[in-house]
């Protein structure tokens, strides 16, 4: 499968509780911070919950 380059481009600040449960699930702490993943359905779905937040980039 291939991967895939997100990074944290916005603040979850004032977010809701599910979009900021997904990002620390994705594996973020900080704004800017840059983590790769291999592209599947779920992370296909955590990616539709807070697109406005991320930055994707195909790896």
């Amino acid at each position: 499968m291939s991967k895939v380059k997100i990074t944290l481009v916005k603040s979850p600040i004032d977010k809701t509780k599910r979009q900021k449960d997904t990002l620390v699930a994705l594996g973020f702490r900080k704004v800017n911070q840059t983590v790769e993943h291999t592209n599947n359905p779920q992370l296909q779905g955590m990616l539709r919950v807070v697109n406005h937040l991320v930055q994707v980039e195909n790896a």
